[in-house]
Protein backbone atom coordinates (compact mmCIF):
# COMPACT_ATOMS: atom_id res chain seq x y z
CA UNK A 1 0.00 0.00 0.00
CA UNK A 2 1.23 3.23 -1.28
CA UNK A 3 2.34 5.75 2.13
CA UNK A 4 0.18 8.78 1.63
CA UNK A 5 1.45 12.25 2.92
CA UNK A 6 -0.07 15.63 3.45
CA UNK A 7 1.87 18.83 3.70
CA UNK A 8 0.07 22.05 4.78
CA UNK A 9 2.26 25.59 3.27
CA UNK A 10 3.09 23.47 0.32
CA UNK A 11 2.65 26.27 -2.08
CA UNK A 12 6.52 27.87 -1.66
CA UNK A 13 9.65 27.09 0.28
CA UNK A 14 10.41 24.12 2.88
CA UNK A 15 6.72 22.89 2.28
CA UNK A 16 7.18 22.86 -1.62
CA UNK A 17 10.49 21.30 -1.80
CA UNK A 18 9.55 18.61 1.09
CA UNK A 19 6.38 17.54 -1.73
CA UNK A 20 9.35 16.93 -4.57
CA UNK A 21 11.19 14.73 -1.94
CA UNK A 22 8.43 13.09 -0.55
CA UNK A 23 7.04 12.08 -4.07
CA UNK A 24 10.20 11.19 -4.91
CA UNK A 25 10.60 8.26 -2.02
CA UNK A 26 7.05 7.55 -3.72
CA UNK A 27 4.54 9.00 -1.26
CA UNK A 28 1.16 10.18 -2.50
CA UNK A 29 1.07 13.69 -1.41
CA UNK A 30 -1.21 16.19 -0.63
CA UNK A 31 -0.82 19.99 -0.78
CA UNK A 32 -2.87 22.31 1.00
CA UNK A 33 -2.08 26.33 0.92
CA UNK A 34 -4.10 29.18 -0.35
CA UNK A 35 -2.59 29.35 -4.01
CA UNK A 36 -4.53 27.29 -4.91
CA UNK A 37 -2.97 27.55 -8.86
CA UNK A 38 -0.06 27.17 -7.40
CA UNK A 39 -0.52 24.04 -5.65
CA UNK A 40 -1.63 22.51 -8.97
CA UNK A 41 1.03 22.92 -10.74
CA UNK A 42 3.04 21.35 -8.28
CA UNK A 43 0.89 18.26 -8.07
CA UNK A 44 0.50 17.97 -11.75
CA UNK A 45 5.01 18.00 -11.99
CA UNK A 46 5.02 14.96 -8.97
CA UNK A 47 6.22 11.86 -9.89
CA UNK A 48 3.13 10.32 -7.92
CA UNK A 49 -0.56 10.95 -7.37
CA UNK A 50 -1.25 14.77 -6.03
CA UNK A 51 -4.10 15.74 -3.92
CA UNK A 52 -4.88 19.76 -3.83
CA UNK A 53 -6.86 21.77 -1.22
CA UNK A 54 -7.09 25.26 -0.73
CA UNK A 55 -6.52 26.57 2.78
CA UNK A 56 -6.01 29.54 4.58
CA UNK A 57 -5.16 28.17 8.26
CA UNK A 58 -6.17 31.57 10.29
CA UNK A 59 -9.85 30.05 9.26
CA UNK A 60 -9.51 27.29 11.74
CA UNK A 61 -12.98 25.46 11.42
CA UNK A 62 -12.70 25.70 8.15
CA UNK A 63 -9.38 24.40 7.95
CA UNK A 64 -9.87 21.65 9.75
CA UNK A 65 -12.83 20.64 7.53
CA UNK A 66 -10.69 20.78 4.70
CA UNK A 67 -8.13 18.95 6.18
CA UNK A 68 -10.59 16.39 7.10
CA UNK A 69 -12.11 16.27 3.28
CA UNK A 70 -8.05 15.81 2.26
CA UNK A 71 -7.72 12.77 4.51
CA UNK A 72 -11.09 11.07 3.60
CA UNK A 73 -9.86 11.65 -0.40
CA UNK A 74 -6.86 10.05 0.27
CA UNK A 75 -8.37 7.15 2.15
CA UNK A 76 -5.74 7.92 5.06
CA UNK A 77 -2.99 9.76 6.10
CA UNK A 78 0.34 8.40 7.07
CA UNK A 79 2.08 12.12 7.28
CA UNK A 80 0.82 15.19 8.29
CA UNK A 81 3.66 17.95 7.78
CA UNK A 82 2.51 21.93 9.47
CA UNK A 83 5.19 24.03 7.43
CA UNK A 84 2.83 26.44 7.09
CA UNK A 85 4.51 29.63 8.72
CA UNK A 86 4.46 33.79 8.98
CA UNK A 87 7.10 36.14 10.62
CA UNK A 88 7.78 39.70 9.79
CA UNK A 89 10.46 42.07 11.53
CA UNK A 90 8.45 44.12 13.93
CA UNK A 91 10.59 46.45 15.84
CA UNK A 92 7.59 48.82 16.58
CA UNK A 93 5.03 46.31 17.19
CA UNK A 94 2.44 47.04 14.90
CA UNK A 95 -0.21 45.38 15.96
CA UNK A 96 -1.44 43.25 12.76
CA UNK A 97 1.83 41.72 11.98
CA UNK A 98 1.88 40.15 15.47
CA UNK A 99 -1.87 39.44 15.35
CA UNK A 100 -1.52 37.62 11.78
CA UNK A 101 1.85 35.71 12.93
CA UNK A 102 -0.28 34.56 16.22
CA UNK A 103 -3.28 33.37 14.05
CA UNK A 104 -0.81 31.70 11.39
CA UNK A 105 1.86 29.99 14.09
CA UNK A 106 -0.25 29.57 17.04
CA UNK A 107 -4.03 29.12 16.43
CA UNK A 108 -3.65 27.78 12.57
CA UNK A 109 -1.09 24.76 13.74
CA UNK A 110 -2.70 24.08 16.73
CA UNK A 111 -6.01 23.64 15.18
CA UNK A 112 -4.28 21.33 12.43
CA UNK A 113 -1.90 19.33 14.78
CA UNK A 114 -4.98 18.59 16.81
CA UNK A 115 -6.94 17.35 14.13
CA UNK A 116 -4.10 15.03 13.05
CA UNK A 117 -2.82 13.78 16.22
CA UNK A 118 -6.67 12.39 16.70
CA UNK A 119 -6.77 10.93 13.37
CA UNK A 120 -3.56 9.23 13.74
CA UNK A 121 -5.00 7.84 17.55
CA UNK A 122 -8.24 6.80 15.42
CA UNK A 123 -5.96 4.83 12.94
CA UNK A 124 -3.41 3.47 15.48
CA UNK A 125 -0.38 4.92 13.48
CA UNK A 126 1.17 8.02 12.11
CA UNK A 127 3.25 10.95 12.13
CA UNK A 128 2.98 14.47 12.90
CA UNK A 129 6.01 17.00 11.68
CA UNK A 130 5.88 20.26 13.02
CA UNK A 131 8.09 23.03 11.50
CA UNK A 132 9.40 25.31 14.44
CA UNK A 133 13.08 27.32 14.24
CA UNK A 134 15.87 27.83 16.24
CA UNK A 135 14.35 31.16 17.28
CA UNK A 136 12.36 29.19 19.09
CA UNK A 137 15.49 29.38 21.83
CA UNK A 138 15.60 32.89 22.64
CA UNK A 139 13.29 35.88 22.34
CA UNK A 140 13.92 38.89 19.76
CA UNK A 141 12.83 42.51 20.47
CA UNK A 142 12.78 42.78 16.43
CA UNK A 143 10.50 40.08 15.69
CA UNK A 144 9.04 39.03 18.99
CA UNK A 145 5.68 37.44 17.79
CA UNK A 146 7.66 34.77 15.60
CA UNK A 147 9.96 33.63 17.94
CA UNK A 148 7.13 33.31 20.69
CA UNK A 149 5.14 31.78 18.05
CA UNK A 150 7.78 29.23 17.12
CA UNK A 151 8.66 28.64 20.89
CA UNK A 152 5.28 27.38 21.15
CA UNK A 153 5.10 25.10 18.44
CA UNK A 154 8.20 23.51 20.07
CA UNK A 155 6.72 22.77 22.85
CA UNK A 156 3.37 22.19 21.72
CA UNK A 157 4.75 19.22 19.70
CA UNK A 158 6.86 18.04 23.06
CA UNK A 159 3.48 17.89 24.74
CA UNK A 160 1.79 16.20 22.02
CA UNK A 161 4.69 13.61 21.92
CA UNK A 162 3.99 12.60 25.69
CA UNK A 163 0.56 12.46 24.69
CA UNK A 164 1.34 9.64 21.57
CA UNK A 165 3.51 8.36 24.24
CA UNK A 166 0.49 7.56 26.49
CA UNK A 167 -1.76 6.52 23.70
CA UNK A 168 -2.73 3.17 22.12
CA UNK A 169 -1.16 3.77 18.71
CA UNK A 170 2.29 4.28 16.98
CA UNK A 171 2.47 7.85 16.44
CA UNK A 172 5.67 9.75 16.06
CA UNK A 173 5.79 13.20 16.30
CA UNK A 174 9.02 15.29 14.98
CA UNK A 175 9.98 19.37 15.59
CA UNK A 176 12.05 20.33 13.00
CA UNK A 177 14.29 23.33 13.92
CA UNK A 178 15.63 24.99 11.02
CA UNK A 179 18.13 27.87 10.82
CA UNK A 180 18.37 30.25 8.15
CA UNK A 181 16.59 28.33 4.90
CA UNK A 182 16.60 30.51 1.51
CA UNK A 183 12.83 31.67 1.74
CA UNK A 184 10.20 34.70 1.91
CA UNK A 185 10.85 33.74 5.68
CA UNK A 186 14.57 34.91 5.77
CA UNK A 187 14.71 38.09 7.61
CA UNK A 188 17.34 39.37 5.77
CA UNK A 189 19.38 38.72 2.69
CA UNK A 190 23.09 38.02 3.78
CA UNK A 191 22.66 35.50 6.33
CA UNK A 192 25.27 32.86 7.59
CA UNK A 193 24.41 29.39 7.05
CA UNK A 194 22.05 29.86 4.20
CA UNK A 195 20.45 26.21 3.15
CA UNK A 196 18.25 26.09 0.35
CA UNK A 197 14.78 24.82 0.39
CA UNK A 198 15.66 21.57 -0.95
CA UNK A 199 19.13 21.08 1.38
CA UNK A 200 16.51 21.56 4.28
CA UNK A 201 13.44 19.56 2.62
CA UNK A 202 16.10 16.19 2.09
CA UNK A 203 17.44 16.46 5.79
CA UNK A 204 13.50 16.69 7.01
CA UNK A 205 12.98 13.79 4.82
CA UNK A 206 15.95 11.78 6.66
CA UNK A 207 14.31 12.77 10.12
CA UNK A 208 11.20 11.57 8.88
CA UNK A 209 12.28 7.73 7.76
CA UNK A 210 14.38 7.65 10.91
CA UNK A 211 11.22 8.95 12.91
CA UNK A 212 13.63 11.55 14.61
CA UNK A 213 11.80 13.36 17.55
CA UNK A 214 13.60 16.58 17.09
CA UNK A 215 16.13 17.82 14.47
CA UNK A 216 17.82 20.71 13.37
CA UNK A 217 18.29 22.12 9.40
CA UNK A 218 21.13 22.38 8.87
CA UNK A 219 22.66 20.11 12.24
CA UNK A 220 25.01 22.50 12.45
CA UNK A 221 22.54 24.60 13.88
CA UNK A 222 22.11 22.60 17.06
CA UNK A 223 25.72 24.01 17.98
CA UNK A 224 24.15 27.52 18.02
CA UNK A 225 21.14 26.44 20.14
CA UNK A 226 23.61 24.81 22.89
CA UNK A 227 25.40 28.17 22.64
CA UNK A 228 22.18 30.29 23.00
CA UNK A 229 21.28 28.18 25.79
CA UNK A 230 24.51 29.10 28.14
CA UNK A 231 24.74 32.50 27.06
CA UNK A 232 23.44 35.24 29.71
CA UNK A 233 20.50 36.89 29.36
CA UNK A 234 22.56 40.21 29.49
CA UNK A 235 24.39 39.39 25.91
CA UNK A 236 21.35 37.65 24.39
CA UNK A 237 19.69 41.19 24.93
CA UNK A 238 21.90 42.80 23.22
CA UNK A 239 22.44 40.61 20.07
CA UNK A 240 18.86 40.15 19.63
CA UNK A 241 17.22 43.60 20.85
Amino acid sequence: MTDSAIIVGASSGIGEALAYELADEGYEVGLAARRLERLQEIGSDLPTKAYVAKMDVTEVEEARDRLRRLIDAMGGCDLLVLSAGVGDLNPDLDWEPERQTVDVNVRGFTALATLGMQTFAEQGSGHLVGISSVAANFGNGGAPAYNASKAYVARYLEGLRYWADNADADITVTDVEPGFVDTKMAMGDELFWMASPETAAEQIASAIRAKRRHVYVTRRWRLVAWLLSVLPERVLSRLFD
